[in-house]
């Protein structure tokens, strides 16, 4: 989807002002399957409100960059596209406001060569001018029938184009079967409303990359990378209100940003750093109904959980396979085949990953995604509480942060009772509560005027944590051990199980000492707020 400025004009080079903003497309897009395509294309949804039949185009893109990939590696791409007997050349690069904006430039150009001149290389990036044309060549190219249908909705208009073609990069193709929804005209919310209702019509899953994107990865060989936490971007001014919406924002964000590095040919780190962002996600949405009775954020919340559960069996295997287990291979103990071990253990792994990749093409997780993603847009959670409690969304963000983290600090200090008796469920209770309380602290941090005092609370709350991870991995080792144990009979297999069920027991001995310590030090250090 597409927001453009009075900026977006062929001819807007060197010689020309510079736009005063960028210009916006907003664009989601939803892979389906051949057969869907015509499925929502001649359903009601668009149908009755398509502006006329649309129109089909036969659109060859060619992308260039300079053999050392500078253009890819600055976040940006270049492409001439050929529509007919006509050019466009299109540059694009991600925005800041929103996972479905990027910025976008075009222009008309004679032939399929790209022609920088017609470009606003002030405004895009500093790049342009240290490259010559002559150093650009093709990296890939994409083919594409798409029919494009105009689609008037309540809250704007959108361009609803159906692609189906291929992506080729040298002698490596990639089918191309999605939809796309380009906003021409209102809101951002327009376009998860229809894309919601587009999924009662077929399975339609969200589409994370770019055709850009997907073509680099197969020029280069490369997978797409899992995106960690970044900063909240709280400031110390903003209202409740505002905060809400950039906390709620920045997770929708990094958990769409990890559904593809998730489900490709088995990365770790990628399964790990979407649990993580549905984890935040879920840390967000308890603290906010415990300030808000809002209905809508509880069964979000109950979607993110149950979309997490779904993940754990698939990061359980990482952890013991390329943690647990590679720890052990590298003390050479004799007569111990771990190895015996790793390959008993990869079809377990292989089927938690299957699982998991049903679960992310599931529709009831798509549903979850862009639900989420209008909640922020429409900011639902301003509709659903009484007005006596509404004088919330302007209080100062620092006094709720307070609160937030003082009520969290007080429950994990409630449960850690006693810490040394704990038995295992209520210590797994206690890891819960501290894994909320470090996300609510890494939220908030940006607020507090003293930088040392807040880091040290985040050390030490992240020591504990880390040492209580550790022992719930054993935990979960166990219950690992045990699958294997009951369908495999090999001897070898079974005397490494003992073999890690042996260190393992000795860490847990070994570790129980400096659990109590960092418990002490945690309990002794005082928190940094208020800010």
């Amino acid at each position: 989807m597409a927001v453009r400025g009075t900026g977006n004009q062929a001819g807007n080079g060197n010689n020309g002002a510079a736009p005063s903003f960028a210009p916006i497309e907003t664009e989601l897009k939803l892979r389906a399957l051949p057969s869907a395509l015509n499925q929502v294309r001649t359903s009601p949804g668009i149908l009755q409100c398509a502006r006329n039949k649309g129109t089909i185009r036969r659109l060859e893109a060619t992308y260039y960059d300079t053999t050392d990939h500078r253009l890819f590696d600055a976040g940006l791409s270049l492409r001439v596209r050929r529509s007919g007997k006509h050019f466009t050349q299109t540059v694009k690069r991600l925005a800041a406001n929103g996972p479905l904006a990027r910025e976008e430039w075009e222009a008309s150009v004679g032939t399929r060569a790209p022609d920088l001149s017609v470009l606003p290389t002030a405004e895009i990036d500093g790049i342009f001018n240290t490259i010559p044309v002559d150093q650009l060549v093709p990296i890939l190219v994409t083919r594409i029938r798409r029919h494009a249908i105009a689609v008037d909705v309540p809250d704007g208009q959108i361009e609803v184009a159906f692609d189906d073609g291929v992506i080729e990069a040298g002698a490596e193709q990639e089918p191309v079967s999605e939809i796309e929804l380009e906003l021409k005209q209102g809101r951002t919310a327009a376009l998860y409303q229809l894309g919601l209702g587009l999924l009662d019509v077929a399975p339609l899953c969200l589409e994370t990359q770019s055709k850009s994107a997907r073509g680099y990865a197969l020029a280069l060989g490369i997978h797409p990378v899992a995106m960690k936490a970044g900063s909240s971007n709280l400031r110390r001014e903003d209202s409740v209100d505002e905060g809400i919406a950039k906390l709620l924002s920045g997770c929708h964000q990094q958990i769409l940003s990890n559904l593809c590095p998730a489900t490709s040919d088995r990365e770790p780190e990628g399964v790990h750093q979407l649990r993580v962002a549905l984890r935040r996600l879920h840390t967000a949405l308890y603290f906010l109904r415990r300030e808000l009775d809002a209905p809508s954020l509880q069964a979000l919340d109950a979607e993110a959980k149950r979309f997490a559960r779904t993940l754990g069996p698939a990061r359980n295997w990482d952890v013991f396979i390329d943690s647990t287990l590679a720890d052990l291979e590298k003390a050479n103990l004799p007569e111990i085949e771990f190895s015996a071990l790793r390959d008993a253990s990869a079809p377990f792994r292989d089927q938690a990953y299957q699982e998991m990749r049903e679960s992310i093409a599931d529709p009831q997780t798509n549903r979850f995604l862009l639900s989420l993603g209008l909640a922020i847009e429409q900011k639902s959670w301003r509709n659903e509480v009484s007005g006596e409690d509404l004088g919330i969304f302007t209080e100062p963000l620092t006094k709720f942060a307070a609160r937030v983290l003082t009520r969290l600090e007080r429950k994990a200090l409630k449960r850690g009772h006693h810490f040394r008796q704990m038995r295992p469920e209520a210590r797994h209770k206690l890891r819960l509560t501290l894994k909320k309380l470090r996300y609510a602290t890494e939220f908030f941090l940006p607020l507090c005027s003293s930088e040392a005092s807040s880091k040290e609370y985040l050390r030490q709350l992240s020591r504990l944590q880390d040492a209580l991870g550790e022992a719930n991995d054993i935990k979960t080792s166990r219950t690992l051990l045990s699958g294997i144990r009951e369908g495999v009979h090999s001897p070898d297999v079974h005397c490494a199980i003992g073999a890690v069920a042996g260190w393992q027991g000795h860490r847990e001995l070994a570790g129980a000492d400096r659990l109590n310590n960092r418990w002490r030090k945690f309990k002794r250090t005082a928190p940094f707020w208020p800010c």
